[in-house]
């Protein structure tokens, strides 16, 4: 179980901007690997994603964060036990040595974490997430299915980011990705028939330019009774707003239409679609530093999920901020916006010992790797969020839960909130 290298390379996520992947291997020669992905919608609390600048690929080479995994981590990892995670994770953020990981980079220190974890897990012979979760990770997340984009991840006239499905009529994961794929595929032959486009934005959502966001959510509505569910029943709608874009100067203005809203405005335009269309979950609806607002519409609109990404960024000491001030009442997950495993499982601790949903994700750029579909199985995530199931790098995290929900069989649970 010692580690006797670590090593990186410059690799290619799902937009074509370089990443980097991370080898670790052991003693036994046993060898995990992983990749990590980038997001276009970021905070500015998340930990520090190191690229080089410069002109080669427009400044998004990774060239020095490689450098840093053959090198500095290497030396500081080799001859660990990578059965220690904890242990590796803390050494790495030692020789680091700055607040946000700015110094090696997030994206060096969380590959080499994560293929750290799945070497270990391959030597004892286990799958990744009872590796992580031990005999309680047995719950399989409800997917909040991307379907329709806007925003910063679609170049249309939709301002919500992601327009998502949440299949609470299932009673397991496989019959939720059987009602998801057909709303999907459904909206798909609704926005054809009224002669809008099909294609998709980065996470596979299609991308159509409507008159307004709440256009798309007629549409959704419209394709999810379709499909013979009921919507606000069978089904349910989840948006992320992303709107830390929106905030500047104390107001919000909506990027794609151009209208300026107040902070208590924008609580009252989401309540309003709230009471219109069957919405059970919103993530980021206000500034990633309004504390105050965000406690201001989790009371208001009590009963809905208020989802912190740009809020908490998987930061403990943000979450627990927020927790103190009642702000929000869940918490999107996403590794890379820390940087450790061990990060990411102790904020994922704190969230569910106070009541907090946890919410697995992706990042829109996105790769083959699936380790957050084991983490949100070995942490008991309530949910996942991890694209359309159109885009192979975003199937790939469905098709593992598929895998893990048979290898569980009775053992494993779904659906729980």
């Amino acid at each position: 179980m010692k580690i006797q290298s670590v090593k990186g390379l410059q690799v290619f996520d799902s937009r074509g901007n370089p990443t980097l992947k991370a080898y670790v291997t052991l003693s036994n020669g046993t060898v995990g690997e992983a990749l990590v992905p980038s997001g276009a919608s970021t905070g500015q609390f998340e930990a520090c994603e190191l690229r080089d600048g410069g002109k080669d690929y427009h400044g998004k080479s990774v060239t020095n964060a490689v450098n840093h995994i053959n090198t500095i981590l290497q030396e500081a990892l080799v001859g660990k036990d990578a059965d220690c995670q904890a242990t590796l994770d803390e050494v790495m953020i030692k020789a680091d040595g700055s607040e946000n990981k700015s110094n090696l980079g997030a994206n060096a220190i969380l590959g080499v974490s994560l293929a750290a974890a799945k070497a270990a897990a391959a030597a004892y012979h286990m799958p990744l997430y009872r590796y992580i979760g031990g005999i309680s990770g047995v719950t399989l997340p409800i997917p909040m299915m991307n379907i329709l984009n806007g925003g910063a991840h679609a170049a249309n006239t939709v301002d919500i980011q992601e327009f998502m499905i949440m299949p609470y009529g299932a009673k397991t994961f496989a019959e939720s990705m059987r009602m998801c794929t057909e709303i999907y595929h459904t909206l798909g032959n609704i926005l054809k028939e009224d002669h809008f486009s099909v294609s998709v934005g980065d996470e596979g959502g299609f991308a159509p330019d409507l008159d307004s966001d709440e256009a798309a959510l007629a549409y959704i509505v419209k394709a999810i009774a379709a499909c013979g569910y009921e919507p606000g029943r069978d089904v349910f709608i989840a948006i992320d707003a992303a709107v830390s874009d929106w905030y500047k100067n104390g107001a919000y203005t909506l990027p794609k239409r151009k209208i300026t809203v107040s902070r208590d405005e924008l609580i009252d335009y989401f309540k309003a679609l709230k009471e219109k269309y069957p919405i059970i979950s919103i993530e980021d609806p206000l500034s990633e530093t309004d504390f105050e607002g965000f406690a201001s519409i989790t009371k208001q609109m009590d009963g809905t999920q208020i989802v912190g990404d740009d809020l908490f960024v998987t930061n403990e000491k943000r979450l627990a901020r927020g927790i103190s001030e009642h702000a929000a009442n869940a918490i999107l997950i996403k590794p890379n916006q820390i940087g450790t495993l061990t990060e990411t499982i102790n904020t994922i601790r704190l969230a569910r010992r106070s009541g907090y949903n946890t919410i697995m994700s992706h990042r829109s750029g996105e790769t083959e790797d699936t380790t957050i579909a084991d983490i949100a199985v070995a942490m008991n995530c309530t949910q996942i969020k991890t694209g359309a199931p159109c885009r192979s790098e975003r199937v790939a995290k469905y098709n593992r839960l598929l895998e893990i929900e048979t290898e569980l069989g009775a053992a494993g649970s779904f659906g729980k909130r």
